[in-house]
C-alpha cells in the first residue's frame, strides 16, 4: 500500500479532522507482519542516510506534531535506531525561554535546522506558535510583541500572517536543498485517556505524565480546531502533510518510516565518486600499505 499516498494532504479542502480516521487500516492487522516490515524500513532508511551524509548534498527535516500521548517520542526512537547517531539530530521544542522571547518567533528554530547532509527531526515544533498560541492566545500578549496589547488582537488575520510566514520558510528550505517532512500523529481522545491511564497505573512510566496534561486535555476540541486550521493553510502540493492514524502505535510507525524512506529515494542520492587523481592517490596509498612490514 501507499501510505505516501494514501496518507497526504496537500490543502485543496479544509481539514476536518473529525473526519480522519484514527484507526489502523483493516490489511495491517498482523502485528509481527508490520514489525517485520518495519524493521525492513529501518534497514532501508539506514543505507538511505548513509549515502545523505555521505554527499553532504541535501538536508532533511522530519516534523512531529501531536497531542499529548501520541507517541512522538517512541517513534522517533524506535525508526531512528538504525540511523548512525552523527547524521541524525533531535531537537525537542519546550516553552520559550526569556531570550528566545525576546527575538523573533522563528529566532529559536534556525539555528536548529539540521546541516545538509543531516536528518534533523523537531520533536514539536514552530508549529506551536500556531497552535498552543491558538488555544492561549494569551501566550502572545505577553510576548509583547509590537502594537498587541490584548487576546483580541490575536485573531484570524494574525494567524493568517503566521501560516503565510511558515509556508515561506519552508520554501526557503526546499530552494537551499532540505527535504521538509510535517507528520501529524492523529490519536482519538479515548486513546489519549487509556495511554494517560497506563502512565499513572505503571509505576516505571509516572515520569511521563504531567498533571498540565490533563489541563490541557480539556481544550481537546479547541486544539482539534487548530490542527485543521493550521494544517490546512501550511499544506502545499511540494510540502504536504502526512496525517497518520495513531491509536495503534506500530501501525503510526509503519506509516512513517514507509513515507520517509519513500520520500528520500526521491532524492538523486549517491556515494560520492572520485576523479582520477583522488582515485591516483588511493592507488598509492594502497601501495605503500602493501609494502609495509610488521
Amino acid at each position: 500500500m501507499n501510505f505516501e499516498k494514501q496518507y497526504r494532504y496537500i490543502g485543496k479542502q479544509t481539514l476536518d479532522l473529525t473526519g480522519q480516521t484514527t484507526q489502523p487500516d483493516a490489511k495491517y492487522a498482523d502485528e509481527k507482519v508490520i514489525k517485520a516490515q518495519i524493521a525492513q524500513n529501518i534497514k532501508q532508511l539506514t543505507e538511505l542516510q548513509g549515502k545523505l551524509y555521505a554527499q553532504d548534498r541535501y538536508g532533511v527535516l522530519i516534523i512531529f506534531q501531536a497531542m499529548d500521548a501520541a507517541g512522538k517520542d517512541s517513534m522517533i526512537a524506535h525508526i531512528m535506531s538504525g540511523v548512525n547517531p552523527q547524521g541524525c539530530e533531535v531537537t525537542s521544542f519546550k516553552q520559550p525561554t526569556a531570550t528566545e522571547i525576546a527575538h523573533d518567533y522563528l529566532w529559536r528554530i534556525h539555528n536548529q535546522v539540521p546541516k545538509r547532509g543531516m536528518i534533523g527531526i523537531f520533536n514539536r515544533s514552530y508549529y506551536e506558535d500556531v497552535l498552543v498560541s491558538r488555544v492561549h492566545p494569551n501566550i502572545i500578549v505577553n510576548e509583547h510583541i509590537g502594537d498587541i496589547d490584548n487576546v483580541d488582537q490575536v485573531d484570524e488575520t494574525f494567524f493568517k500572517r503566521r501560516y503565510k510566514d511558515l509556508r515561506y520558510m519552508e520554501d526557503y528550505l526546499q530552494h537551499n536543498g532540505y527535504t521538509v517532512l510535517k507528520f501529524f500523529l492523529h490519536m482519538s481522545k479515548e486513546e489519549q485517556k487509556q495511554r494517560f491511564i497506563r502512565r499513572i497505573e505503571i509505576p516505571s512510566h509516572n515520569w511521563k505524565f504531567s498533571a498540565a496534561d490533563i489541563r490541557e486535555r480539556h481544550y481537546w476540541d479547541d486544539y482539534q480546531r487548530a490542527y485543521d486550521d493550521a494544517i490546512s493553510q501550511t499544506a502545499t502540493k511540494s510540502v504536504p502533510w502526512y496525517v497518520i492514524p495513531s491509536d495503534s502505535k506500530w501501525y503510526s510507525r509503519l506509516c512513517v518510516s514507509e513515507i520517509i524512506n519513500q520520500r528520500l529515494s526521491q532524492l538523486p542520492l549517491a556515494y560520492p565518486s572520485l576523479d582520477a587523481a583522488d582515485q591516483a592517490q588511493l592507488k598509492t596509498a594502497l601501495n605503500q600499505l602493501d609494502r609495509e612490514t610488521d
